[in-house]
């Protein structure tokens, strides 16, 4: 007789098969469960500590190969809230102390990192998060029954929705969980910058008495110190600290307690400003409750600001990284200023050929984040009324921007900066045959002489000192008083002391 086999979710129909065949499906399938929600019943693997609306999101969004377990930092900011909720809900008499610190049980074993392989859904996902919402409900519902003695599936006693889910709505606790994940992420971030500031300014406080000529439109322009050079990227990089910092302060105002579109509908009086105040203390964070719910709920500027900062970092990092890159070019036929270590063989034709592949990934990193920006951008744009249905987009575009220049500025730094060695024969050469430092004589001879020197100095091939001494311009004293190079950079050491 034919055999027909097919898969139903995670059941499996069979049909025309003898007893013994079916006793043999039997004892190796995995054991299942069996539970309901509006659109009926479903099985779900006995051992799963997810239920059945975290099955139906496996089946509706099979998208990226990638899963919410990817993101443990948005995980651990769903633990937090999902805490301080079961906190302010019992502050307010609606939840039993009981459930309360099962629930507590059950985010602090996630928050250590357990249980992380239970959040298997894409986070491409329509729906404005509710199915990672709802993943987060059933697995903390779950965990918190097994640490108190219970059955998994045991909804009687602590249910996703009552209990994980009360007081609130998908449309305020992943927002919330999301602003929690980003603003402890940056923490990770901004020390990761410090680290790259300080391997900048160390690189500066080794070559700060080198020589070397300023550039700009890729024109020679005047003198300055390789020194003045790196510390000038630690600067510039310090800044984007800054703005990092300023762009977090959104981040801090949530709108738990708003529910459904800001109305407030099934939280309890009170609920929302204890839930706030638990959430800042777990965090450490200056949290507040937005001042307007409705519009918290739809408005997108924290993520838009964030997103924005992590852009600025982006194209700072990779304006550094392609100077880098062009500083260490040649070598011969270059610029070859400096030397990038040599991590590994540049081509499969040529011989002996090096190439930045580190400042390269910068590059490549950066575009990403940039790109990342656009589609934050596209998404908060485009919520409509008093929801935003496109956050998960803003979720996946931030976090991973986050991940993605921390992880690069760490590599960045151990693989390219702290190894940056100097060609400082090359650097005496530029600056001997410079044309530049006849800038320094405009307040001597006057910019339109000063004008045709360099300009002779072009035409011959020469260096504008030669010139100089060749005419009889200045004499050597004024040479070494006006045209010093050291003395043009402008150096200031004590600028530079930490």
């Amino acid at each position: 007789m034919k055999n027909w086999r097919r898969t139903l979710g995670n059941s499996v129909l069979v049909v025309g098969m003898s007893a013994v065949c079916v006793q043999a499906i039997s004892e190796t399938a995995p054991k299942m469960r069996i539970e309901h929600d509006l659109l009926g019943e479903k099985a779900v693997p006995a051992s799963a500590y997810y239920g059945v609306q975290t099955a139906r999101a496996l089946e509706n969004f099979q998208i990226s190969g990638r899963q919410i377990s990817d993101y443990p930092e948005l995980i651990a900011g769903f633990a937090h809230t999902k805490m301080a909720a079961a906190k302010g809900n019992t502050d307010v008499g609606k939840m039993d102390r009981e459930v309360r610190d099962a629930i507590i049980k059950a985010g602090e074993a996630i928050i250590a990192g357990n249980y992380h392989d239970q959040f298997p859904i894409d986070p491409y996902q329509g729906g404005a998060g509710t199915s990672t919402n709802m993943n987060v409900n059933e697995v903390m519902a779950n965990v918190a029954l097994e640490l108190t003695g219970h059955q998994l599936g045991e909804y009687d006693i602590i249910e996703p929705h009552d209990h994980l889910n009360m007081s609130q709505s998908t449309n305020d606790s992943y927002p919330t969980a999301l602003k929690v994940a980003i603003f402890q992420n940056n923490d990770k971030l901004v020390a990761e910058i410090e680290n790259l500031i300080e391997a900048f300014r160390n690189k500066g406080d080794e070559f700060i008495d080198i020589l070397k000529m300023g550039r700009t439109e890729m024109q020679d322009a005047v003198p300055m110190t390789l020194g003045q050079e790196f510390h000038a990227f630690a600067a510039a990089l310090e800044t984007e600290i800054s703005f990092l910092r300023d762009a977090e302060k959104p981040l801090f105002s949530i709108n738990m307690g708003a529910t459904a579109i800001g109305s407030g509908l099934n939280a309890p009086k009170g609920y929302a400003e204890k839930t706030t105040r638990h959430l800042a203390k777990q965090t450490g964070k200056p949290i507040t409750l937005a001042d307007d719910l409705f519009a918290a709920t739809w408005d997108q500027h924290a993520f838009v600001a964030e997103s924005a900062a992590l852009r600025s970092l982006a194209i700072k990092l990779s304006k550094i990284s392609s100077d880098l890159i062009l500083l260490s070019s040649g070598p011969r036929a270059g610029l070859g200023e400096i030397n990038l270590p040599p991590m590994q063989p540049g081509s499969s034709i040529m011989p002996g050929k090096v190439n930045p592949v580190i400042a390269e990934l910068m590059n490549l990193v950066s575009y990403r984040v940039i790109g990342n920006d656009v589609s934050v951008s596209l998404a908060a744009r485009n919520g409509q009324l008093q929801l935003n249905a496109y956050e998960p987009l803003e979720a996946i575009a931030i976090l991973d921007s986050q991940r993605l220049l921390g992880n690069a500025m760490q590599t960045l730094r151990e693989r390219c900066v702290d190894g940056i060695t100097v060609n400082e024969n090359t650097l005496e050469a530029y600056i001997e045959r410079t044309v530049g430092i006849v800038t320094a004589l405009n307040p001597v001879i006057g910019y339109e002489r000063a004008t045709e020197l360099a300009a002779e100095a072009y035409r011959t091939n020469k260096g504008i000192l030669e010139i100089i001494r060749e005419q009889d311009i200045l004499t050597e004293e004024q040479v070494n008083e006006i045209l010093d190079p050291a003395a043009l950079t402008g150096l200031d050491k004590k600028k530079y002391r930490r």
